[in-house]
């Protein structure tokens, strides 16, 4: 069994509905959900918007590989009315956004795919949900 930690963010619709519903879906496609964090109000980051975000964090015992907890995150994204990943550094709303933060204490630097993840330290709303389930 692997510990994968995944970063949730959501600023349009029902949020808290769909954060839940993100992590009843990553408990059935990705693995028994270990530690979830409470939910975070946020600014937007990278972008202007009217549209704050709520946040969490959660821990899985999972067995599967990176990459295939890389593409159940973004089935999930799909489901839940996600049309489009940021790309380039350029940030918009999102229905949901689901990204892997720690996978074991493996290091990968995929063009799609890199673990930890290369802006975490730098986002508080990522940080402080991660320590919750850190502990």
């Amino acid at each position: 069994m692997h510990k994968v930690y995944l970063g949730l963010g959501a600023n349009i619709g029902n949020r808290k509905r769909t954060i839940r519903q993100a992590i009843e879906r990553i408990e059935e496609l990705i693995g028994t959900v270990e530690c979830r964090s409470a939910l975070y109000e946020t600014k937007p980051w990278g972008f202007n918007s009217p549209n704050d975000f709520i946040n969490a964090c959660v821990c899985c015992s999972t067995v599967l590989s990176p990459r295939q907890v890389l593409v159940s995150s973004q089935r999930i994204e799909k489901e839940l009315g996600r049309t489009h990943k940021s790309v380039g550094s350029v940030y918009q709303d999102r229905v949901i956004d689901i990204d892997i933060l720690l996978y074991d204490d493996i290091r990968l630097n995929e063009p799609d795919l890199k673990i930890p993840h290369p802006l975490m330290q730098e986002r508080d709303f990522v940080m402080i949900p991660l320590q919750e389930c850190l502990e």
